[in-house]
């Protein structure tokens, strides 16, 4: 019987593109089983001492993992959760080094077993999925950042989400007539099918007021959903703002739990339920909140904005539930996911299709990995 002989935590930093070059933060986990087998994992970690601190967890569960068989991910992933209950039994650094673990296991589970990751969820409920370009508004000019959509969309994507409130010279999020003019302007150069929508993420606190205000007037130019418009908790204000507008409202990325999910499903609020599973404990973590997505008829996404390993598990999951209608790519080349595995994730034609390889069905290329291990870069800098 295969068994675990490692695991190995490996913080790594890298410069995004799709964030104006800021230097990003993850823990990627490498485990390795007495045969050879390698799994891979990772965390989302964002700043450098979320990732040491990730690692150092990681290397107290680790004697949890190493001996274990890795087809027992449900196994391995309850007895970190008991391992955690004293220093994360609401989530936090323990759901990330749990998630990094369980990821990586449903790797090597795949592997043993010979069978991909998404067969191993149940199999394929969609034959492919529309893919959409996920990036972050930078530029001053309004038109430049229509023309840059429009590059985006040009090899057939089926629309934009764009992050308000980002690095760079966009101001976007803070005036009204300002973001008005840029929905305005987007519709008009994207056209009347592609879907846009909008993240206004951390920087961008608007009060319930300005977000029905808001809200209200990018409907008319055809808002798909509007993302985190009054942050990660406010049941009183997104029932105010469902009530006086039609738009999608997309939240919950920043739970760590099917109990935290559980409780911003019950709101009745969300129509678009966020999940990382590099933060929200991993595929195991992934699927338990998927079944209560589609309990409540609502719909899941994947927020697969950090590395290819990360993207490869929300593939996976996507194409494993019916409550998945969309992928979103960064559209713009970065280290983490073209450079990281030898096929880097593509669209054919703005569809993206499932992997049938083994396990997570991604090489990472080690040397990669090596060149941007958190130590090196901060010693180049």
């Amino acid at each position: 019987m295969t068994k675990v002989a490692s695991v190995e935590p490996i913080p790594v930093s890298y410069p995004e593109p799709n964030d104006f070059d800021a230097l990003r933060h993850l823990c990627l986990v490498k485990i390795t089983t007495d045969d050879g087998l390698v799994g891979w994992g990772e965390s989302i970690t964002q700043f450098p001492e979320a990732s040491l601190a990730t690692q150092r967890i990681v290397e107290g569960m680790a004697e949890r993992v190493v001996g274990r068989d890795p087809v027992h991910t449900r196994t391995i992933w309850g007895a970190l959760k008991d391992q955690s209950w004293w220093y994360g039994y609401g989530g936090g650094i323990a759901s990330n080094a749990i998630a990094a673990i369980d990821i990586a296991l449903w790797d090597l589970k795949g592997k043993v077993l010979g069978r991909s990751v998404l067969d191993l969820l149940g199999g394929p409920v969609h034959e492919r999925l529309p893919a959409v370009a996920s990036s972050h508004a930078h530029y001053e000019a309004i038109g430049r950042m229509v023309e840059e959509a429009q590059e985006w969309l040009a090899p057939g994507l089926h629309g934009v989400k764009v992050g308000f409130g980002k690095r760079g010279n966009a101001r976007l999020g803070y005036e009204h007539d300002r973001d008005v003019e840029y929905m305005r302007r987007m519709r008009e150069g994207l056209g009347p099918d592609p879907l846009i929508m909008i993240d206004c993420g951390f920087a961008v606190k608007w009060d319930i007021s300005t977000a029905v205000r808001r809200v209200q007037a990018f409907e008319e130019h055809g808002l798909h959903w509007i993302e985190e418009p009054l942050g990660a908790w406010d049941p009183e204000g997104y029932a105010n703002l469902r009530a006086k507008t039609t738009a999608l409202i997309a939240y919950g990325e920043r739970e760590w739990n099917v109990e935290g999910y559980e409780r911003v499903l019950a709101t009745g609020t969300v129509d678009v339920v966020g999940v990382d599973p590099g933060r929200a404990e991993g595929l195991t973590g992934f699927k338990k909140v998927t079944e209560r997505v589609e309990a409540y008829r609502r719909q899941s996404n994947a927020h697969a904005w950090s590395s290819a390993i990360v993207s490869a598990a929300s593939l996976a999951i996507s194409f494993s539930t019916p409550s998945a209608k969309l992928f979103e790519l960064k559209p713009l080349r970065n280290p983490m996911q073209h450079d990281l595995v030898t096929e880097p994730f593509e669209h054919v034609g703005g569809w993206m299709e499932p992997r049938q390889q083994p396990g997570l069905g991604i090489e990472v290329i080690e040397e990669v990995v090596d060149h941007y291990r958190s130590e090196r870069v901060e010693a180049r800098a």
